[in-house]
């Protein structure tokens, strides 16, 4: 099962369990702590009397009581104190523990907020990037739905280089088309709080500089090829027969995939796992030459197989789509393709969800 990124109060979520960001004594503390107490009534208080207090990076569970879930998992996490006092190793055992007791309880879905991200003062970037190493990891060897719970979207931020890198490339990008610059416009200034770091007019200057000099197949380039002549409306037309055409049809997604797999020399587990893809879709995939995925569940591949551009348009192709420059999700998806800024798929989600597009996985 994959980890999903969710804008939603953790007290609401239905699913097997939640985690409590608590503290030793198991008392109610401020935040999420208090809500949640509130949210499963005083049964909940009296529970965790019971358990004797946690220590920092532990984890115990309790019966949900009101909550629309079976168990809350409670965990201690760590004071922010500049980094030097074991912080990181003590947050990555609250996630660790957490799982390894909601995989005792055969949980099959747990939801987690940003431990100690709160009023124990740890950065929020650094706490969701912890979360979802710790987390990624733990999916590689099981099967489980987790649910990352962020309040609301200044919960946390991906870096200002990064946000201005993208920021950039998507302006450079939209501007190499004038209906591209209409959408560009369109962001909004959240999304330009760092700028694009170049100017209008020299954006344009380089678009035209682009278009004149060879096109690099790995580097950033229009994914809008001219038509071929073949196609064109002035070229002339050649007598085709229909069947012969349909016997040397290329070949469908599924096997274009596995294709790939076998060349990029990765396991079937090993991908679908990267690409945050449950088993069971993976399992249609294979078994059904003719499956048409989503374009989510399609680029999630392209990305777990650290496919080049071409390649990622290649697989697209096969299911009648390819990237586009008009669209945000799709130049984000470039980005990360053409600079190779990512080691996990779980990078790119955290850029997806902070422009407000939708993440990779199924």
């Amino acid at each position: 099962m994959p980890l999903k990124i969710i804008r939603q109060d953790i007290t609401k979520i239905k699913c097997d369990a939640i985690v409590n960001p608590s503290n030793e004594r198991l008392l109610p503390g401020g935040g999420t702590d208090a809500a949640i107490h509130k949210a499963a009534g005083e049964k909940l208080l009296e529970a965790c009397k019971k358990l004797g207090g946690i220590n920092i990076g532990e984890a115990k569970l309790t019966s949900a009581y009101k909550l629309p879930c079976k168990y809350v998992i409670h965990t201690a996490g760590p004071i922010w104190q500049g980094g030097s006092y074991n912080e990181r190793s003590l947050l990555e055992a609250c996630y660790k523990n957490a799982l390894t007791l909601a995989k005792e309880k055969k949980c099959k879905s747990v939801a987690f907020p940003l431990i100690s991200s709160g009023v124990y003062g740890y950065p929020k970037e650094q706490v969701m990037k912890i979360a979802m190493g710790v987390i990624g990891d733990f999916l590689f060897e099981n099967e489980m739905l987790v649910y990352l719970v962020v309040f609301d979207k200044t919960s946390y931020a991906i870096s200002e280089k990064l946000f201005a890198d993208v920021t950039s490339f998507i302006g450079d990008t939209y501007f190499e088309n004038d209906f591209g610059a209409l959408l560009f416009n369109s962001l909004g200034p959240d999304d330009l709080a760092f700028g694009c770091g170049r100017a209008p007019e020299n954006i344009e200057k380089d678009r035209r500089k682009d278009f004149a000099e060879p096109i690099d197949a790995e580097a950033r380039v229009p994914l809008a090829s001219p038509a071929p002549a073949a196609y064109s409306a002035s070229a002339p037309k050649k007598s085709a027969n229909l069947e012969e055409m349909l016997r040397k049809m290329d070949k469908g997604f599924a096997e274009t995939l596995f294709d790939y797999i076998d060349a990029k020399g990765f396991t079937d587990v090993e991908c679908y796992k990267r690409a945050n893809v449950d088993k069971k879709t993976f399992s249609k995939i294979k078994c059904n030459k003719n499956y048409k995925p989503s374009k989510v569940t399609a680029v999630s591949f392209a990305i777990a197989l650290h496919l080049n551009l071409a390649e990622t348009n290649h697989l697209l192709n096969t299911v009648g789509m390819s990237l586009s420059h008009s669209n945000k999700f799709d130049v984000i998806i470039e980005y990360f393709i053409v600079s190779g800024n990512y080691e996990t798929i779980f990078d790119v989600n955290e850029t997806l969800y902070q422009f407000d597009q939708v993440t990779l996985g199924v």
